[in-house]
């Protein structure tokens, strides 16, 4: 709360406050395409940025579960990060949150920012003297905005594309990313991307609150490679339910995971290998040694790690069967 009334201060009565105290000037470029966004179903909230900068991502991407998510780039302040979300915090919309933060910055008229609350609030800005092309929209629920960009068709195909995808929140954020590009994209080119997307509510453990935090740092097809790794995400989101389900004895349900995951990510061998597990402890051992030994004779070391699992408990079978899966 002191924060707010602080920064209302400001505001109203026009304190000055010596900016360098609040940013630095060395600020890093982020001349790029984000869309920061709200799934109205599952009220998680989401960010996502592609640039051609190195490691775009640790910079123009803030989010937190039950708060609500903020991009910040052009020449980015970094501290409208954190600083955006503790305003969220204290009650000011997002519309209240990004005039603040401009009020008290010198460099106001080169960012671009974004930000979104739990309710689906959104507001973003644009600096005029960010680099053509530029510009930003804002729609139900979410926000795109871009600068330095080859044509200005750039951010209204990012604002189709959202509306028009169908899937988990992360994979329309994605699906604005890629018609960004297709549209043509950063004028300079691409190098890095990201994807962060957090939960409507807080667990309470910082560690449960994150449901997508992907990042592609260098790569000369960032978007490309955010695609194949948010369908590994995916993949091992099944991995886990598996896991949950061995847990808690239900081998069948695992089966079913794990079977979906290999689906998504059929070169992965643990993946064969887990699965192969959950067969066995189902007693399907023909089915299972068929796979087990596809994958011993890749990798040596699944055979060495088979017997252990026993000791574990996590593979249930006789000692015969064990010994004919050994000796495949």
């Amino acid at each position: 709360m002191k924060y707010k009334v602080f920064f209302l201060a400001v505001i109203l009565f026009g304190f000055q406050i010596n900016a360098q105290q609040l940013y630095s000037k060395k600020e890093p470029f982020a001349h790029t395409f984000s869309i920061v966004a709200r799934d109205t179903i599952t009220g998680e909230m989401g960010v996502a940025v592609q640039s051609h900068w190195f490691s775009v991502g640790s910079l123009v991407a803030w989010g937190k579960a039950g708060v609500g998510v903020v991009a910040t780039q052009s020449f980015i302040n970094p501290s409208f990060g954190p600083r955006g979300l503790s305003l969220l915090e204290d009650g000011l919309t997002p519309k209240m949150a990004v005039k603040v933060l401009l009020k008290l910055d010198e460099g106001r008229d080169v960012r671009q920012l974004a930000i979104l609350n739990a309710k689906g609030d959104v507001f973003s800005y644009t600096g005029k003297n960010c680099i053509a092309e530029a510009g930003n929209i804002v729609g139900s629920n979410f926000s795109v905005q871009a600068n330095l960009m080859e044509k200005n068709t750039v951010w209204p195909a990012m604002a189709k594309a959202f509306k028009n995808t169908k899937g988990s929140l992360a994979e329309r954020l994605l699906s604005a990313l890629e018609a960004a590009q297709k549209e043509g994209g950063d004028i300079r080119g691409k190098q890095s991307a990201a994807i962060l997307v957090v939960k409507a509510k807080s667990t309470g453990n910082s560690w449960e609150d994150k449901v997508v935090d992907l990042r592609v740092e260098d790569s000369p097809n960032p978007i490309k490679e955010m695609r194949r790794l948010l369908t590994i995400h995916k993949a091992y989101e099944y991995m886990n339910l598996g896991d949950l389900a061995v847990e808690t004895g239900n081998n069948k349900l695992a089966k079913a995971y794990y079977m979906k995951a290999q689906k998504l990510n059929s070169d992965n061998l643990e993946m064969k290998y887990w699965y192969a597990v959950t067969l066995a402890n189902n007693g399907e051992i023909e089915e299972a040694s068929k796979i087990f030994k596809a994958i011993f004779k890749i990798n040596s070391n699944w055979k060495t790690l088979t017997p252990r699992l026993v000791k574990s408990k996590l593979l249930t079978i006789s000692k015969e069967d064990l010994k004919k899966i050994i000796q495949l």
